[in-house]
């Protein structure tokens, strides 16, 4: 039985620099050479980044991807790498589809291709293409039709592209049809919670249908509010794990398979779902099982809440770095929410590069702000304080305002002062709002919200706490002082906007409001559902009132990592101008 070392290059790129992405397959394509590879791979849309969104749309992008493509396949044969079959994604075009109403215009397509030899030895688009949640593929990409097979030291190895596998039929039957020894699909799969054991559970699946050992090289890094997670997979053909990479790292993961040597009597033409097989034979000379084994190791998937808080690490990093920020600045209350901000910049940028100003106004009780002086003193970010009340004072002066408009100019002046500091000193500035909030309207315009990116967006208030006790046992576990004081998570959540203001003067205690939210937000449950599953008719009535009528607030709202099923933006669109109202 021949034996193939595949590396699998678990990296990240970055949407639109294509000089830099060619050059990190040039790097770890050497790196995975001189790991004695036979076969590297790497993530789906690599040369061009992921996702692409409208760039697909110009044909300059698209040309641009294809040049790449072929410049990266000649200066791979030029240091010598020619010999090596280097499995890439990115951007390319049909040469075939017709122009046909609902299709995009110049037929662009989320593709791959096979370089060998100073060439493009093969190319073949995804098939089934997502359009539900964050995708709209169907809006960029036309399908690609074949099945690509390709023949590496008397193996073959079937290719594939994310959709591929989490779909039924298609390539994953038609690499069975084709008699493959070897199912290798490249992704671009975002994160969401949980999503780790749902993709362990889909590779096994697909394995057995496939009847060959299958390979899932996943991206990991972060685009806009997208996180990539790696955890790249590899199962035998009865679903046992092979070898699993880390989460949240690049990893080049080499590994040795065995596998069935190619069958001279697999098919051509067409096999399931119309797919035409498309072969090309590369080495037909297999490797001999000689020599050390490599195994590729198995790592462990991280714990719930580890999981999450390093995906919101993750996701601020990439926004920060990839968009040519050197700092944040955080407006810090004392409170929950921009304590745990802090804690994930100063984790995500080192605390040197993070700048937070806390903003008193006459409010501001005393324990808010040493919480604020203690969190700085604890996680060593630059820290300072600018008191808002002449500003405050000025503003009541000039307006006379009263009630929601008084407390609510507070949270404006803060803005301004953020944003000021922001043009001045150059920081990007963070936005503290947490999922809750942001679902029933607990938030200024132009306050609160300002920033350009929001790390807790897509994060319930009830996770904001599990999250910052996690950090802070984290941090006692590796001996380390907790970044997040105990004051700030124990304390009834407040504005602190007016005298004694806590949060349930105008919410429902957190646990329970999350719990509708979760129910109507993530999973579109209406109110006669939400109300047989136990909750007050009133309550989910005033509940979901508040979140139908804050919609035009949301719009505005930064990006922020998304971490669920169902964040809001892309995932959740709805109608600004609406009266519809699910009142139950």
């Amino acid at each position: 039985m021949p034996r193939l070392r595949l590396a699998l290059n678990q990296i990240d790129s970055t949407v639109g620099d294509l000089d830099a992405n060619a050059e990190a397959v040039l790097r770890q394509t050497r790196h995975s050479a001189d790991r004695g590879a036979h076969l590297v791979a790497f993530p789906e849309m690599m040369l061009t980044g992921y996702p692409v969104e409208d760039l697909a749309l110009r044909s300059s992008f698209v040309e641009a991807s294809r040049a790449a493509l072929r410049a990266l396949a000649a200066r791979l044969a030029a240091e010598g790498l020619g010999g090596l079959p280097v499995v890439v994604g990115y951007l390319d075009r049909s040469a075939t589809a017709r122009p046909k109403y609902g299709q995009p215009a110049g037929a662009p397509q989320n593709a791959a291709a096979v370089l060998y030899g100073g060439e493009v030895a093969l190319t073949f688009a995804k098939h089934h293409l997502p359009n539900y949640g964050v995708f709209d593929e169907f809006r960029y990409f036309v399908p690609g039709d074949t099945m690509p097979v390709v023949r590496v030291r008397g193996v073959d190895v079937a290719l594939a592209i994310c959709e591929d596998l989490w779909q039924d039929g298609g390539r994953v039957p038609a690499a069975r049809s084709a008699r493959a020894g070897l199912l290798l699909s490249v992704n671009a799969s975002p994160y969401e919670r949980d999503k780790d054991d749902t993709r362990l559970e889909l590779v096994r699946k697909r394995a057995q249908e496939a009847g060959c050992t299958t390979a899932y090289l996943a991206m990991t890094g972060g685009q806009d509010e997208l996180v990539f997670d790696g955890d790249s997979i590899v199962v035998d053909r009865d679903g046992a794990v092979v070898a699993r990479a880390p989460q949240f790292t690049e990893e080049c993961v080499v590994l040795d398979l065995d596998l069935p040597a190619a069958d001279p009597r697999a098919p051509a033409g067409v096999v399931d779902d119309g797919l035409r097989v498309d072969r090309a034979v590369l080495s037909e000379e297999p490797v001999a099982e000689d020599g050390p084994r490599l195994s590729g190791g198995r790592a462990e998937p991280l714990d719930d809440d580890a999981e999450v808080y390093s995906a919101l690490v993750a996701g601020l990093r990439a926004y920060v770095t990839k968009n040519g920020f050197r700092s944040v600045l955080i407006g810090l209350s004392g409170g929950i929410d921009s304590s745990l901000v802090a804690a994930i910049a100063c984790d995500a940028l080192g605390a040197e590069h993070v700048h937070g100003v806390s903003m008193p106004s006459r409010y501001s009780s005393e324990h808010s702000k040493d919480d604020a002086a203690e969190l700085a003193r604890r996680t060593g970010l630059h820290y300072r304080t600018v008191a808002i009340g002449p500003m405050f004072d000025a503003y009541m002066g000039a307006l006379g305002l009263t009630g929601l408009a008084e407390e609510n100019l507070q949270s404006r002046l803060r803005g301004t002062l953020l944003m000021a500091l922001s043009n001045q000193e150059g920081h990007l500035v963070l936005a503290p709002g947490n999922k809750s909030e942001l679902a029933v309207g607990y938030s200024t315009l132009y306050g609160d919200s300002v920033g350009a990116y929001g790390p807790i967006k897509d994060v319930y208030k009830t996770s904001v706490f599990r999250l910052s006790e996690w950090r802070n046992r984290a941090a006692e576990a590796r001996g380390q002082t907790p970044p997040i004081p105990e004051n700030s998570i124990t304390k009834p959540p407040s504005a602190e906007l007016r005298p004694g203001q806590v949060d349930t003067d105008s919410l429902p205690d957190y646990p329970v409001l999350d719990a509708i939210l979760a129910l109507y937000v993530d999973r579109d449950r209406g109110a006669d559902e939400i109300v047989a599953a136990g909750y007050d008719r009133d309550l989910v009535t005033r509940t979901l009132r508040m979140v139908d009528t804050a919609e035009y607030k949301r719009r505005q709202y930064p990006p922020g990592t998304k971490i669920s099923a169902k964040g809001f933006g892309k995932d959740r669109r709805l109608p600004v101008t609406n009266r519809w109202r699910e009142t139950g």
